[in-house]
């Protein structure tokens, strides 16, 4: 579809008397068109060559027909046959990695979780041995679903670091020792081709705080132009989605807000070789290395999180605290990006927390940035991650230009 501009500086659409099968279908997918008329009305293309284009995606399986939708004519008639977007023609698999356990799913091109599991998956024992494990948790996962693995059309993975979106391999990992410049992409699809006898198909990796982001926005908050989500676990990461897209930055930096130094953090060494990272003094690792050295045994951000859920005082004071050092931090994002929404993830994402963040962004941030903002917590919760990646493998597979190459392929 070609857009153009209106007076308002926002991009609508204009009739393509060229709109391809692939359009057509993101017409469908959006909401935007869903019956023939409407289709024919949006792109300003005839009867016939709609029904030419519409006629391949359903030869491919991709559109189904639904329940009559509203009369086109006003002269009355038949009520119009809608369109819908088919998600059980295949299956999507998603993995969201963290530090010590790892998460994993089947999900529907909706993003409706069929069989999921959650296991231990240490990642420091390295991309060959972690990657080889989740293929066998793959096969495990289409037996539990009863879907075969050639309907397997894809494999998104979350990761705990940056990452570089045209290779999908990670970028000097502070917390993946061993993973740096690691071919994921072929080590994950070769491990479920061997575990489940699926064919070869796309695997997407992005960072973890990208995809919770990307899929809390969609979920919780698509009409928001601007979202912020900060996870804040073993490390500390942000997602940034503005106009509906994953913003990455030039090679997948963006949102690593763990590493900006702070004054508290002088003295502490951060996973990443540096002293003073916010990351080294408030994230769920600091607030459980604190902890132990007061004598409450915590090994992670996960223990800190069972700490808050029945009350612990000192895991309270020290989570409000932590929350209050990345709030410093968030003033400035907030006054460079502007968000409407700033959404508060992962294991420190509760009240003393987020009483922290609010103390300071408040305090440091223009009035004028904060006027329109809301600050919350994750909707989704453990299970972003995983959504997230899988909707980035759908919209990735069903971009009009990957349209009309599938269907090519499929010989329709």
């Amino acid at each position: 579809m070609t857009e153009q501009t209106g007076r308002t500086g926002r991009t609508t659409p204009r009739a393509n008397s060229q709109a391809s099968a692939g359009e057509l279908l993101a017409l469908v997918r959006s909401g935007r068109a869903t019956t023939r008329g409407a289709l024919q009305q949006a792109t300003g293309l005839s009867r016939a060559t709609v029904g030419q284009r519409l006629d391949r995606l359903f030869r491919a399986g991709w559109l189904r027909e639904g329940a009559g939708g509203p009369v086109d004519s006003p002269l009355g008639g038949r009520p119009s046959i809608t369109l819908e977007f088919d998600d059980e023609h295949a299956v999507v698999l998603a993995a969201d990695l963290d530090t010590r356990h790892a998460r994993a799913a089947v999900l529907t091109l909706t993003g409706e979780i069929l069989a999921e599991h959650t296991g231990t998956l240490v990642v420091e024992d390295g991309p060959d041995a972690v990657l080889g494990e989740l293929g066998g948790w793959f096969a495990g996962l289409l037996d539990r679903a009863g879907r075969d693995a050639g309907e397997v059309c894809g494999i998104g993975l979350a990761v705990p670091g940056p990452v570089d979106r045209d290779t999908g391999r990670v970028v000097q990992p502070p917390i993946m020792p061993g993973w740096d410049g690691y071919d994921i992409r072929s080590r994950l699809g070769r491990a479920v081709t061997e575990r489940t006898g699926a064919g070869p198909v796309p695997v997407l990796v992005d960072n973890d705080a990208n995809l919770m982001a990307y899929a809390e926005q969609r979920a919780q908050h698509p009409g928001v132009s601007a979202f912020v989500l900060v996870k804040v676990s073993t490390g500390i990461g942000a997602g940034v989605v503005v106009d509906g897209a994953i913003y990455r930055g030039v090679d997948g930096g963006a949102g690593d807000i763990g590493h900006i130094r702070v004054p508290e953090g002088a003295r502490a060494l951060c996973r990443c070789g540096s002293h003073g990272c916010l990351a080294a003094v408030a994230s769920g690792g600091a607030v459980a290395r604190r902890l132990t050295e007061a004598g409450v045994p915590a090994a992670s951000g996960s223990d800190v999180r069972h700490l808050l859920a029945v009350g612990h005082p000192e895991a309270v004071a020290l989570a409000r605290e932590a929350g209050r050092l990345v709030g410093d931090v968030l003033a400035t994002v907030v006054t460079l990006l502007n968000p409407g929404v700033l959404m508060i993830a992962g294991d420190l994402a509760g009240t003393p927390f987020l009483t922290g963040v609010r103390e300071l962004l408040y305090q440091r941030a223009l009035p004028r940035s904060t006027a329109h903002l809301q600050i919350v917590t994750s909707k989704l919760g453990e299970r972003a991650g995983l959504i997230g990646a899988g909707a980035l493998v759908v919209d990735h597979l069903y971009a009009p230009e990957r349209v009309e190459e599938r269907l090519l392929a499929l010989g329709v």
